[in-house]
C-alpha cells in the first residue's frame, strides 16, 4: 500500500518564529532602502554592492538561528506520509529541521549563482559573496534569489506536486503573493486542506474539506502533525 501525500506550502510565517525577520518587517525598509532595491533586478544593476551586502547579512544571521517546533513537526510527517515541502523562505532551516524533500520557489540564500549564461548555481554556505567573486566565465556573483520581477522558474514543478496532494497543508503563508498563492488552485478538489497562519485568507468557495487553523506556525503546526500521525 502506497504512502498518503502530504503537500506543504510554508512562508515566512513558518521561519519568522526562529527570529528571521521577513522582507516586510520595519515598513518594507532596510537601513533605509526600500526592500525593492535589494530584491529586484533593478536594484542590482543599480547598487550591486548594497545588494550582496544585505543577503551577507541574511545568510550571517540564517547561520545563527535554529529551526523551530513547526519545521521539525513538518519533518516528522515522514514517519507515516510521502512529504513533499514546497517554500516560499530562502533559508534552509526547512532541511535543518530534517524534510528530505524540499522545493524552494524562490530560490536559496545559501547558494550564489552566475550572472553569465549558464547562470551556474553554487553552494556557498554561509560565506559572503563580494565584489569581485566571479564565475568561471568571469561574471559577477549574485545571490541565488528569485527577486521582484524576476520569473519563479520552478512554479510549474510546485503546480505538478500540488496536483499530487491527498492532504495540502499552508503554513505560515497569507497566500497574497503570486504565483505562490495560486497553488492551492492546483489541489484536487475532495483533497484535505488545513491552512495555518493567523490571518485568514480569502480562498475560492469551490475548495472541499478547507479547515482554517488561525494561529501562528508553531502553534498550530503541532497539534495538525500530531494528528494526522494518530490516523
Amino acid at each position: 500500500m502506497s504512502l498518503k501525500k502530504i503537500v506543504v506550502l510554508t512562508g515566512a510565517g513558518v521561519s519568522a518564529e526562529s527570529g528571521l525577520s521577513t522582507f516586510r518587517d520595519a515598513g518594507g525598509l532596510w537601513e533605509g532602502h526600500d526592500v525593492y532595491e535589494v530584491a529586484s533586478p533593478q536594484g542590482w544593476n543599480k547598487d550591486p554592492e548594497v545588494v550582496l551586502r544585505f543577503y551577507n547579512e541574511r545568510r550571517r544571521q540564517l547561520e545563527n538561528v535554529q529551526p523551530n517546533a513547526a519545521h521539525f513537526a513538518i519533518a516528522k510527517l515522514q514517519e507515516k506520509y510521502d512529504v513533499s515541502v514546497i517554500t516560499q523562505n530562502v533559508d534552509n532551516l526547512h532541511e535543518r529541521a530534517g524534510s528530505k524533500n524540499i522545493l524552494h520557489l524562490h530560490g536559496e540564500l545559501t547558494k550564489a549563482k552566475s550572472t553569465l549564461p549558464p547562470y551556474n548555481v553554487y553552494d556557498i554556505g554561509y560565506a559572503d559573496i563580494n565584489p569581485g567573486d566571479i564565475c568561471e566565465k568571469g561574471g559577477q556573483l549574485r545571490p541565488n534569489i528569485v527577486w521582484f520581477g524576476e520569473p519563479v522558474p520552478l512554479i510549474t514543478d510546485a503546480a505538478t506536486i500540488a496536483g499530487s496532494a491527498d492532504i495540502f497543508i499552508v503554513v505560515g503563508t497569507s497566500l497574497v503573493v503570486y504565483p505562490a498563492a495560486s497553488l492551492i488552485d492546483y489541489v484536487k478538489r475532495d483533497a484535505l486542506k488545513y491552512i495555518i497562519d493567523p490571518n485568514k485568507p480569502d480562498i475560492n468557495s469551490y475548495h472541499k474539506n478547507l479547515e482554517f487553523i488561525t494561529e501562528k506556525a508553531t502553534v498550530g503546526t503541532v497539534p495538525l502533525v500530531e494528528k494526522l500521525l494518530s490516523i
